[in-house]
């Protein structure tokens, strides 16, 4: 058990709900092989509450915030100054105490680039496929245009949210390479292996027996498929995906990833790979998750 002591600083979690988060126990974990004395909590806020608490942690000294869903864009209006990268992306997920308030960062898709380098998927040069053009598939979308990605087809049930998704993607980054197409389209796009990136919550427990798409044929196109869930850890978007052939990831090492970055923007530290190594074992036993 941690010793809390006068001296302990405090980061946390902002969101609704929060009280199945795991992300106590990547800080908390890192706090100890690292030797900082830091205590990572969370805190459930209203929808309407979100400047209140970006005030409240201010005022109480707190080091830093992460924000998870639904504050990730309302909680810009109440930053003192927010990063290029989350200000492209339109979503923070870490806040960093500064001088008069707090700077927003987008750590998700560095996070995300960094689990698929963990695994040695290269998004330069690479054809892709992102399934859904919400918030996340926004992003995603917004990540491969920036690290070089040569094509990225993204698909939605709605088309015109597609395009106008990748129209934002192409003038915020000026690179002419998202192709918007309707999800039952996917067979007029060429047929060879692409790094398939499934950012719908379809499949999410616990719904495990959905999938975004259904039909056999489309995993044909699947090189490597990673679906940003994490729970189930083997959705069947997976399943479908690894009976075609292809190699498959979930979304456990963003999360770990993404919660490193911001450790190490808070504390100003370096977590090497062993200690992530440490923490993503934690995670995996903390879901049950045996391979």
């Amino acid at each position: 058990m941690k010793e809390i002591k006068g001296t302990t600083a405090v980061c946390g979690l902002i969101g609704n709900p929060v009280e199945h988060s795991i992300s106590p126990i990547i800080h908390n974990t890192l706090s100890e092989l690292l030797g900082i004395d830091l205590a990572y909590v969370t805190f459930r806020v209203e929808n309407e509450r979100v400047g209140e608490a970006v005030n409240g942690a201010y005022a109480l000294s707190i080091r830093g915030l992460n924000v998870t869903v639904p504050h990730k864009s309302a909680v810009i209006p109440h930053l003192c100054a927010i990063d290029p990268l989350a200000e492209k992306i339109g979503a923070v997920n870490t806040l960093v105490r500064c001088a008069g308030g707090y700077k927003g960062y987008n750590t998700d898709m560095p996070g995300l680039y960094r689990a698929l380098a963990s695994e040695g998927i290269a998004l330069e040069d690479r054809e892709v496929l992102i399934l859904g053009a919400g918030g996340v598939g926004r992003a995603v979308a917004m990540m491969c245009a920036v690290n070089g990605a040569s094509r990225v087809y993204l698909l939605n049930r709605t088309l015109e949210k597609a395009k106008e998704v990748a129209d934002e993607v192409r003038e915020r980054t000026g690179r002419d390479c998202i192709f918007a197409k309707a999800l039952s389209d996917y067979r007029s796009i060429p047929p060879k292996p692409y790094l398939v990136i499934q950012a719908t919550s379809v499949g999410m427990f616990p719904h495990v027996e959905d999938a975004v798409i259904e039909e056999q044929d489309f995993y044909e196109y699947v090189d490597v498929g990673v679906d940003l869930i994490f729970n189930p850890a083997k959705t069947k978007f997976m399943r479908a995906a690894e009976q075609a052939g292809a190699r498959t990831m979930n979304g456990l090492k963003m999360l770990l990833y993404q919660g490193i970055l911001a450790y190490e923007l808070w504390n100003d530290v370096k977590v090497t790979d062993e200690q992530a190594a440490i923490v993503y074992q934690k995670m995996k036993e903390a879901m049950n998750i045996h391979e």
